[in-house]
């Protein structure tokens, strides 16, 4: 058990929820679960899953000069789904995660593709937002919580997922060399067994924050109430020169429901993050989450603050599995 009263890691913006179906030039249900990032001209740019009232969902930008109000909303999505030439994505695109590939000058955006066979991982480039580049499935059905790593390690490009396995969820890692064939699939972290706060099921938050440290992972962990599932915001770190290995794991989560907006809506009490974006300090994180599966909102922090709650609250049941 921690000692003393534990610092708020993540201070809620006090305009929250900062967007929400009203925001919308076009009727929808709801509006949740951004992908995020900072263009080169210091705009930020939400990818946000916006359901309509079909229950489809698909992938529309707003913009913000300072990432926190004055959004703008595109006139129409960036991302429809496209059954006739991915049948796939039939019953819609979901949960997007964005990461600049500076060796190919494009931004990779994973999301998951809805089917009549369950979800799957999707993979599709593009360098403007306007235009996309669909590579199609690249992990099959029961997956998706999925991001790239920015550059390649080892001459590989790495990418996070969740499938679903006779062992419940967790978080895999895959490579490839070429972002069409991905394999060497291995465990990096496992759901935790009993009382913990991600018990039921973890998957990858936002992409992975690089620092001198060791590479960041949010995550969000799962624990099965008698009132249904409770979707928390944990801390994790990978090593810097061979991700493939957990090296900390916080015991604590850092976000969970508390706000009305968190706490009721289409699914309550969540808060799930696909998003994020880094100040120009290098150190400010904003945190975009979907809060109730209904809205966006914003939480802001430090990294090094993050880092170093983490090195003093790592848990001694880690959940790590050995390699597959």
């Amino acid at each position: 058990m921690s000692d003393g009263k534990r610092p708020f890691l993540l201070q809620r913006h006090g305009a929250n929820p900062i967007l929400t179906a009203a925001d919308w030039p076009h009727t929808v249900n709801t509006v949740f679960n951004p992908g995020a990032v900072r263009l080169q001209d210091g705009t930020t740019l939400l990818l946000c899953r916006v359901e309509d009232r079909r229950g489809i969902s698909c992938l529309w930008a707003a913009r913000s000069e300072n990432g926190i109000d004055g959004w703008r909303i595109d006139p129409e999505p960036a991302l429809l789904p496209d059954p006739e030439s991915h049948p796939e994505e039939l019953w819609g695109v979901e949960d997007p995660r964005i990461v600049w590939l500076d060796e190919l000058g494009q931004y990779a955006i994973t999301y998951t593709a809805y089917s009549r066979a369950g979800p799957a991982v999707s993979l599709a480039l593009t360098r403007d937002f306007v235009r996309f580049e669909r590579l199609g499935v690249v992990m099959t059905p029961d997956d998706k919580d999925a991001a790239m790593l920015p550059r390649r390690i080892d001459g590989k490009w790495l990418m996070l997922h969740r499938p679903q396995t006779g062992l419940g969820s967790g978080i895999w890692l895959a490579e490839s060399p070429d972002l069409h064939h991905w394999g060497k699939h291995r465990v990096l972290m496992a759901a935790r067994r009993g009382a913990w706060w991600d018990a039921s099921r973890i998957g990858l938050g936002s992409p992975l924050i690089e620092t001198e440290q060791g590479w960041l992972m949010i995550y969000h962990g799962a624990r099965q109430t008698a009132a249904g599932s409770l979707y928390r915001l944990g801390v994790a770190l990978l090593d810097r020169l061979d991700p493939r290995v957990c090296i900390a794991r916080g015991s604590e989560w850092i976000l969970g429901p508390r706000e009305n907006y968190e706490r009721q809506g289409d699914v309550g009490d969540v808060v799930f993050v696909c998003g994020h974006t880094i100040g120009n300090d290098g150190d400010t994180i904003h945190l975009y989450y979907g809060g109730a599966d209904t809205c966006i909102a914003l939480a802001l922090g430090r990294v090094s603050e993050i880092l170093a709650w983490l090195a003093g609250h790592g848990s001694e049941e880690t959940g790590l599995t050995p390699v597959i």
